[in-house]
């Protein structure tokens, strides 16, 4: 299992600061970074800024919501972005929520499977094709995408559910999973994910776990401050759903929180889980302690890319 990390989920950094972070990550070992698209830094961009200044990981974004994009336009992004980058960016994409698309961004959160599956449709076209001619219910798309410097495009989607996660067995590189333990990996993700891909006749896609981490010997502090800073994930309904699947009252219960021993064998139930990849999001014991933070960054560098 590749372990990589997350930056720029909440964590105030500059642009200089994610970049210098990046290729911090990259001497460290790291096998991949992931950058969030939230409301902060445009994710795509940083990753093409990133890729300029490195030379061997991976970088992805977890994720970019779709809803806000024409596929033309994401895919005209993603490709530049992975051209910088030498053919090393993954495209995460996600459908976000209703309560963002709807209440923050004003758009409408209509049909979000069969939305999501012409969406990756046109840009896997477009990204390993030069154009695409796509009539469908969401998007009709007749164009071409010409970047003499463009490399193949690795496409991932952000899936809990079976729809959508029969979706990327057929369609994508893998999912991307967050606030999800392994027993609902084991018994949720991987099946339906690999049933989808022997019926497309294709290899079992990526299965990439992300979960928040501090390694500490102060564990009821680090789990206070954990059940305050993810609550937002208990009440969402697709991450309720997946957190009552493993048996969490809440974020705190899957984080993998403790001594180095003890999130070593957190993370080992994510490898027996059948998850290909970790990112970890780590945090601080008290949501501010250097010490702490150092000390999860630190031994997730010891494992060397690898679990």
């Amino acid at each position: 299992m590749d372990i990589g990390l997350i930056l720029g989920a909440g964590d105030g950094l500059t642009l200089d600061q994610t970049i210098a972070k990046t290729q911090a990550a990259e001497r460290d070992g790291f096998a991949t970074v992931w950058v969030p698209n939230i409301f902060a830094h445009d994710a795509l961009t940083v990753l093409a800024l990133a890729g300029r200044e490195t030379k061997r990981i991976e970088l992805g974004t977890a994720v970019v919501p779709t809803y806000p994009r024409h596929p033309h336009s994401m895919a005209q992004q993603a490709a530049t972005a992975n051209a910088a980058a030498g053919g090393r960016v993954v495209l995460g994409l996600g459908r976000s929520h209703q309560v963002v698309i709807e209440s923050m961004f004003g758009l409408e959160y209509d049909r979000p499977i069969s939305r999501m599956r012409e969406y990756v449709s046109i840009v896997r076209a477009l990204a390993d094709e030069g154009a695409v001619a796509h009539a469908g219910k969401s998007y009709n798309v007749n164009a071409p995408l010409t970047l003499p410097d463009g490399k193949p495009l690795k496409i991932m989607v952000g899936a809990l559910m079976p729809k959508m996660l029969e979706l990327c067995g057929e369609l994508c590189d893998g999912t991307l999973t967050w606030m999800t333990g392994p027993k609902h990996i084991a018994s949720s993700i991987v099946p339906v994910m690999r049933a989808a891909a022997d019926g497309a006749k294709r290899v079992m896609p990526r299965v990439v776990c992300s979960l928040p981490v501090c390694v500490t010997d102060n564990v009821d502090a680090a789990r206070a401050f954990a059940a305050k800073q993810f609550e937002i994930y208990g009440t969402l309904p697709v991450y309720r759903a997946c957190l009552d699947a493993e048996g969490a009252a809440g974020p705190e219960d899957i984080s993998l929180i403790g001594t180095e021993d003890q999130v070593r064998e957190g993370l080992q139930r994510v490898v027996d889980s059948g998850a290909s990849d970790f990112y970890g999001a780590i945090f601080p014991e008290d949501g501010k302690s250097a010490e702490s933070y150092s000390r999860s960054y630190d031994f997730l560098k010891s494992l060397g890319g690898k679990m």
